[in-house]
């Protein structure tokens, strides 16, 4: 029994630091044309400089690996923004009724969060076409977020959103 809840506990925590990512694309999109990329020279991440370099360092790596080159005159530019926010508490109510014999009884709980909400940081990667100035691929990443993390946890945390966003580029139509 007790491994049962040991486990259960440690799924628990493993989800609820998991990074959850939305794809899109636009259908009809010949992604083998796409071998080289830059990003918006104007673009504004949202993190701090430090994060940026990091979230740019691996991202490169990635596209490296998948065989995708940076150049001057990119085939698509990546824009990356992100935002954080605080996630909405979620209280409830519970009504329940039981008796046993003649007797018979009733209640009323309400839940009250405790430790409060948390935050949460949205990162949105956008693939744009550099010819048709046209947005063909994007993935929404959400994940949890501590702005007092340590270096080593940010860069952690960043590899992981960059490599579940990548898992799915190029789409399998």
């Amino acid at each position: 029994m007790k491994k049962i809840t040991f486990l259960a506990l440690l799924i628990l925590l493993a989800s609820c630091g998991a990074v959850r990512v939305n794809y899109d694309y636009s259908q009809g999109t010949d992604f083998t044309a796409y071998k080289t990329y830059n990003y918006y020279p104007d673009m504004n991440t949202g993190l701090s400089q430090l994060d940026t370099k990091r979230m740019l360092r691996t991202v490169d790596s990635v596209m490296q690996i998948q065989g995708f080159s940076i150049s001057q005159k990119p085939d698509f530019f990546i824009n990356i923004q992100s935002s954080v926010y605080r996630d909405a508490a979620s209280p409830s109510v519970g009504v329940g009724m039981g008796g046993t014999g003649g007797n018979v009884g009733g209640g009323i709980s309400v839940g009250v969060p405790l430790g409060g909400s948390g935050m949460s940081r949205e990162i949105v990667f956008d693939f744009v076409d550099a010819q048709l100035d046209a947005l063909f691929w994007q993935a929404v990443s959400n994940s949890n977020y501590r702005d007092n993390a340590s270096p080593s946890t940010r860069e952690r945390v960043l590899r992981e959103v960059v490599a579940k966003v990548f898992s799915k580029y190029p789409p399998s139509n």
